[in-house]
Order: C-alpha cells, then sequence, then structure tokens
C-alpha cells in the first residue's frame, strides 16, 4: 500500500501511542521510586550510555537507509513491469497479422489470439501479486496492533490467485498452472510457447517473435527481481540487534536521565523552593521525548524493510496491477462496463 496524504503529528502520535504510553510509565515508575525512596545511589554515569545511544543511532541510520533503498527498488521495478507491459501489449496488436501467414486467419481469429495474449498477460501480472502478497516468517509489522486495528489490507487477503485468474486463461491453462509452484512463471511458459506457435504458423513474422520474445524475458527478470525483495529479507541479525539495543538504550537512559534532573533540582532549591523541590519530575517529558524519537525512527525501519508486505507505505502493487490491465483492455476496445474499476482507496491509503 502506499499512504496518499502526509502524516501529521497526531496521526504519528496515534500510530505510536502504545509505545508512548509504556514510556510514560516506565519513567513515571523511574522519578517516583527516586523521589520517595531516596535512590540517589541507583544511576549511570553518562559516558557509557553516551556510547550506546550513539551506536544505536548509527545502526537506526543504517537500517532506514536501507528499508528505503528496498522500498526504492521495489518502486523502480514495478515501474519497470508497467512500461513494458504497455510496450507487450501494443507490440502484440501490431504484429499478430497475416502478413507472413502461410493459413491466413479471420479478423476475428486474429482478434482473440491477441485478445488470448493480452490477457494472460494480465493473468501473469495478477499471479505475480498475489505471490508478493504471500505472508513469510519475517513480515511483521503487519500484525502490530495499530496496523490492525483499522482491518484494512491489501485486496489479495479477500481473494486467492485462482478465482482471479479463472477467467483470463483457459480451463486447460488455468488446471497448467495451479500445479505449479511458481503460477507466474509457469503463465510466461505458456506465452513463449504460445507466441512460438504463431510464429510457426506465420501469424508472428520471425524478427516479429524474437521482439516479442525479448518482452518476455525482461518480464522474466523482473519478476525474477521482484521475488528477490521479496524472499530475501533485510538480514535479521542487523534488524533484531537493532531492536534489541534501541530497548536497551530506552530501559538504560532513566538511570542517567533522572539523578541529572534530580542534581539540577538540588542546585536551585535554594533560590527556587518550590521548583528545586519537584524538578525531577521534568525527567518524564524529556525522557518520553527522547525514547519515542529513537523508537518511532527504529520502527520506521522495520516498517519499510519489507515492501510487499500490505502495510501504509508499501509500493501499492495492487493498484499498478490494475491501472496495466485497465489500459490494456481500454486499448483492445473493451467498454468501461466490461473493465474492472480500479481498487478503492481506504484511510487515505492505495494498495
Amino acid at each position: 500500500m502506499y499512504t496518499l496524504k502526509k502524516y501529521t503529528t497526531w496521526q504519528m502520535a496515534k500510530w505510536t501511542r502504545y509505545e508512548t504510553l509504556l514510556f510514560v510509565i516506565i519513567i513515571a515508575v523511574c522519578v517516583s521510586a527516586y523521589f520517595f525512596f531516596d535512590l540517589a545511589w541507583l544511576k549511570i554515569p553518562w559516558t557509557p550510555l553516551a556510547l550506546i545511544g550513539t551506536a544505536v543511532a548509527f545502526v537506526i541510520g543504517f537500517q532506514n537507509n536501507a528499508a528505503y533503498g528496498r522500498i526504492w527498488e521495489a518502486r523502480k521495478i514495478w515501474g519497470g513491469i508497467i512500461n513494458t507491459s504497455r510496450t507487450f501489449g501494443m507490440y502484440v496488436q501490431d504484429m499478430v497479422n497475416n502478413q507472413h501467414a502461410q493459413n491466413p486467419m479471420s479478423e476475428d481469429e486474429l482478434k482473440q489470439e491477441i485478445k488470448t495474449l493480452t490477457y494472460r498477460h494480465i493473468a501473469w501480472i495478477t499471479a505475480l501479486r498475489h505471490a508478493m502478497r504471500e505472508s513469510k516468517s519475517w513480515e511483521t509489522t503487519s500484525n502490530h496492533r495499530t496496523n490492525t486495528e483499522w482491518k484494512i489490507g491489501p485486496p489479495e487477503r479477500d481473494s486467492d490467485v485462482e478465482s482471479d485468474i479463472k477467467e483470463y486463461i483457459s480451463v486447460e491453462d488455468l488446471n497448467y498452472v495451479m500445479s505449479k509452484n511458481n503460477k507466474q512463471t509457469a503463465l510466461l511458459y505458456l506465452q513463449s510457447h504460445h507466441l512460438r506457435s504463431l510464429k510457426d504458423n506465420g501469424v508472428i513474422w520471425e524478427f516479429s517473435f524474437l521482439e516479442l520474445e525479448a518482452i518476455v524475458q525482461e518480464l522474466f527478470t523482473l519478476q525474477g527481481k521482484s521475488e528477490r525483495i521479496k524472499n530475501f529479507p533485510y538480514p535479521r541479525h542487523f534488524a533484531t540487534l537493532n531492536h534489541y539495543f534501541m530497548w536497551m538504550f530506552v530501559l538504560l537512559l532513566p538511570l542517567a536521565l533522572v539523578p541529572q534532573f534530580a542534581e539540577i533540582g538540588r542546585e536551585v532549591i535554594g533560590d527556587y523552593p518550590l521548583i528545586g523541590e519537584f524538578f525531577i519530575w521534568f525527567t518524564i517529558p524529556i525522557y518520553v521525548i527522547v525514547a519515542w524519537i529513537f523508537h518511532t525512527m527504529e520502527r520506521i525501519g522495520r516498517t519499510g524493510e519489507n515492501p510487499f508486505e500490505g502495510t501504509a507505505n508499501d509500493v501499492p502493487i495492487s493498484t499498478i496491477a490494475r491501472g496495466i490491465e485497465i489500459d490494456l483492455r481500454q486499448n483492445l476496445g473493451e467498454s468501461d462496463e466490461e473493465i474492472p474499476e480500479q481498487f478503492p482507496v481506504k484511510y487515505h491509503t492505495q494498495f
């Protein structure tokens, strides 16, 4: 999915409200214990904590850069699928003809061959988007409470690949495709076999056949690139340790922050008795801000690791695939009543 409306401060706060509440509880307990039980001895120096914070910030930055790189690469791949699909639709309409045919076909038969090739391509991109939406064990962001409370998700969760592609291919092709693990690859094999058959009958000129086969080859390449991102996660040792390091820093921070504010309070209590006595409680908002920043940046990195998972900032492959289908079918001359509508936008998010 992809968020169409920019995040506001309120939306970001709502997205992280459970963790923010946890931070408030953590620091409130620490401040209360220090204030009421005089735990002045319970503290750690700033130097080791600063080293940990620097390391955590560095790793979070590395993770966010890597996650953004995966999202951007996925977007370029699917942008390539858009361009190649349009080129394939144009080539099929112009290159399937009787100019070199040994046994010329009727105009209706030629249109049916063009439609079969075009529809099979739509089935391919539909199968590919379903494959990209399959859940992997390392894809856990979509299960987070704040991502499930609105009960929205990509359309692939409400249908299966067989029901979505059966209207585009023959029963024989459907049985063949459903017998294979990689259904999108099976569809490209069928596409290539069909093109060769048309070439053997002279309906496609040999040079045109090579051009169309090059398009199929490019589709294989783009499919493989998309599958590589889907099936190879962001290295888990980086992601997991980064998560643990962030929480280690957040949990140790009160042991340095609370004594520091208590010391400031003791310094000003002579001039400002009331402020000095309760100055330690100012630790709460400062800690919550620091902890929230570190946690939110780490969570943003985790959210962007898997650009096909189906969360609010993923690549909108369902919308892209449906857009390609609409373009191809309109160019076949079909009416708007025959063509499915684009997937709806929900909560300012396209899928």
